[in-house]
């Protein structure tokens, strides 16, 4: 089994290597607990690339 692990969109889940389709999943992340924090990664970045974005 693979160290990586996915976060699903559908469930609301952090699921390993056989899940839902990766259409639905966002990953993979190395550790369950990076997988947990998916969205909130997501949102950081995106805040990120709006600040730059609003730079230029």
């Amino acid at each position: 089994m693979s160290d990586q692990w996915w976060f699903c969109l559908t469930h609301k889940a952090v699921e390993p290597e056989k899940g839902c389709p990766n259409k639905d999943r966002m990953g993979p992340y190395p550790t369950r607990e990076a997988a947990a924090g998916a969205l909130q990664t997501a949102a950081r970045r995106n805040e990120e690339w709006k600040r730059n974005d609003d730079d230029d």
